[in-house]
């Protein structure tokens, strides 16, 4: 159970550090911030457009938020039948990234829209990494 544990802990740690950046340095290249799309800077040009977009990055930083307070309580208050079932959710969850938004951040790397060119493949990595993590964080919680 421990191993889970430890990847929850440290997806908690990683996704905190994305939320501070999304709500307040969402002009950066940390912790995959705007800064690395292009579309960004353009849509600072339409007041409207921009708008929009920076309340869609806070409504992300918001949803993350709540996720991430979950895995707080689920980390605190789990128990060995609830965490590896919170291990299958995680796993599940972040392997959502392979099937819609992956495909559209390879699509904007291959058309120079993302700064520097080649993060997609950084991105696919990372979180393939965090898939593996909790696949088997929570396969040892499960037969051990």
């Amino acid at each position: 159970m421990i191993w889970l544990k430890i990847a929850i802990l440290i997806f908690v740690l990683l996704e905190i550090g994305n939320i501070g950046i999304l709500y307040f340095l969402p002009d950066s290249k940390l912790a995959n911030a705007m800064g690395y799309f292009k579309a960004w800077e353009k849509s600072k040009s339409d007041p409207d457009v921009h708008e929009m977009v920076k309340y869609l990055v806070n409504w992300v930083a918001g949803t993350k938020l709540i996720f991430i307070l979950l895995l707080i309580v689920f980390l605190i208050q789990g128990d060995a039948q609830t965490l590896p079932v919170v291990g299958v959710a995680m796993t599940l969850s972040i392997a959502t990234f392979f099937w819609r938004l992956f495909p559209s951040m390879k699509d904007m790397d291959q058309k120079g829209q993302i700064d520097p060119k080649g993060y997609s493949r950084t991105l696919l990595l990372m979180i393939a990494g965090m898939v593996i993590l909790f696949a088997g964080a929570t396969f040892l919680a499960i037969t051990s």
